[in-house]
Protein backbone atom coordinates (compact mmCIF):
# COMPACT_ATOMS: atom_id res chain seq x y z
CA UNK A 1 0.00 0.00 0.00
CA UNK A 2 2.77 2.96 0.97
CA UNK A 3 4.52 1.79 -2.18
CA UNK A 4 1.18 2.58 -4.00
CA UNK A 5 0.78 5.96 -2.26
CA UNK A 6 4.66 6.58 -3.32
CA UNK A 7 3.68 5.32 -7.08
CA UNK A 8 0.30 8.23 -7.34
CA UNK A 9 2.04 11.11 -6.10
CA UNK A 10 5.21 10.49 -8.19
CA UNK A 11 3.23 10.03 -11.10
CA UNK A 12 0.47 12.89 -9.93
CA UNK A 13 2.17 15.46 -7.58
CA UNK A 14 1.05 16.23 -4.59
CA UNK A 15 -2.12 14.92 -2.98
CA UNK A 16 -4.22 14.54 0.14
CA UNK A 17 -5.37 11.42 1.88
CA UNK A 18 -8.83 12.13 0.40
CA UNK A 19 -7.42 12.52 -2.94
CA UNK A 20 -5.37 9.39 -3.01
CA UNK A 21 -7.92 7.48 -1.23
CA UNK A 22 -10.49 8.08 -4.20
CA UNK A 23 -8.09 6.00 -6.22
CA UNK A 24 -7.26 2.62 -4.08
CA UNK A 25 -9.85 0.38 -2.64
CA UNK A 26 -9.30 1.28 1.13
CA UNK A 27 -10.26 4.05 3.28
CA UNK A 28 -9.10 7.84 3.76
CA UNK A 29 -8.57 6.44 7.26
CA UNK A 30 -6.17 3.65 6.35
CA UNK A 31 -4.21 6.04 3.65
CA UNK A 32 -3.83 8.73 6.26
CA UNK A 33 -2.27 5.92 8.77
CA UNK A 34 -0.34 5.31 5.86
CA UNK A 35 1.34 8.68 4.95
CA UNK A 36 1.82 9.76 8.76
CA UNK A 37 4.33 6.43 8.62
CA UNK A 38 5.76 7.61 4.99
CA UNK A 39 5.82 11.28 6.54
CA UNK A 40 8.05 9.65 9.54
CA UNK A 41 10.43 7.86 7.75
CA UNK A 42 11.46 11.15 5.57
CA UNK A 43 9.51 9.58 2.31
CA UNK A 44 6.99 12.29 2.07
CA UNK A 45 6.80 15.83 3.18
CA UNK A 46 2.99 17.34 4.34
CA UNK A 47 2.09 20.72 3.92
CA UNK A 48 -1.44 21.79 5.80
CA UNK A 49 -4.04 22.60 3.40
CA UNK A 50 -7.25 23.98 4.50
CA UNK A 51 -8.36 21.16 6.71
CA UNK A 52 -6.38 18.49 5.17
CA UNK A 53 -2.98 17.88 4.51
CA UNK A 54 -1.05 18.15 1.14
CA UNK A 55 1.49 15.20 0.92
CA UNK A 56 4.76 14.74 -2.05
CA UNK A 57 7.63 12.62 -2.60
CA UNK A 58 10.90 13.59 -1.04
CA UNK A 59 12.54 12.38 -4.00
CA UNK A 60 16.18 12.56 -2.43
CA UNK A 61 15.05 10.74 0.55
CA UNK A 62 13.68 8.40 -2.15
CA UNK A 63 16.83 8.09 -3.64
CA UNK A 64 18.53 7.64 -0.95
CA UNK A 65 16.35 4.76 0.53
CA UNK A 66 16.43 2.91 -3.10
CA UNK A 67 20.37 2.88 -3.08
CA UNK A 68 20.52 1.45 0.51
CA UNK A 69 18.03 -1.20 -0.77
CA UNK A 70 19.74 -1.85 -4.05
CA UNK A 71 22.94 -2.41 -1.67
CA UNK A 72 21.14 -4.54 0.63
CA UNK A 73 19.96 -6.76 -2.44
CA UNK A 74 23.06 -6.65 -3.79
CA UNK A 75 24.59 -8.15 -0.59
CA UNK A 76 21.95 -10.95 -0.36
CA UNK A 77 22.73 -12.01 -4.23
CA UNK A 78 26.02 -12.29 -3.24
CA UNK A 79 25.19 -14.27 0.03
CA UNK A 80 23.10 -16.39 -1.80
CA UNK A 81 25.22 -17.26 -4.55
CA UNK A 82 27.77 -18.28 -1.61
CA UNK A 83 25.59 -20.48 -0.50
CA UNK A 84 24.24 -22.13 -3.86
CA UNK A 85 28.07 -22.97 -4.48
CA UNK A 86 28.34 -24.55 -1.19
CA UNK A 87 25.51 -26.47 -1.84
CA UNK A 88 26.29 -27.23 -5.22
CA UNK A 89 30.16 -28.43 -3.69
CA UNK A 90 28.43 -30.91 -1.13
CA UNK A 91 26.38 -32.23 -3.84
CA UNK A 92 28.95 -32.91 -6.00
CA UNK A 93 31.13 -34.62 -3.37
CA UNK A 94 28.10 -36.42 -2.12
CA UNK A 95 27.67 -38.00 -6.11
CA UNK A 96 31.20 -38.53 -6.62
CA UNK A 97 32.72 -39.32 -3.20
CA UNK A 98 36.13 -40.41 -4.48
CA UNK A 99 36.95 -36.59 -5.53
Amino acid sequence: MRRQLLDLLLANGAATATSLSDRLPVTRQAVAKHLVVLDRVGLVTATPAGRERRYQVDEEQLARAAAQLATVGANWDARLRRIKKIAESIERTKNNPNR
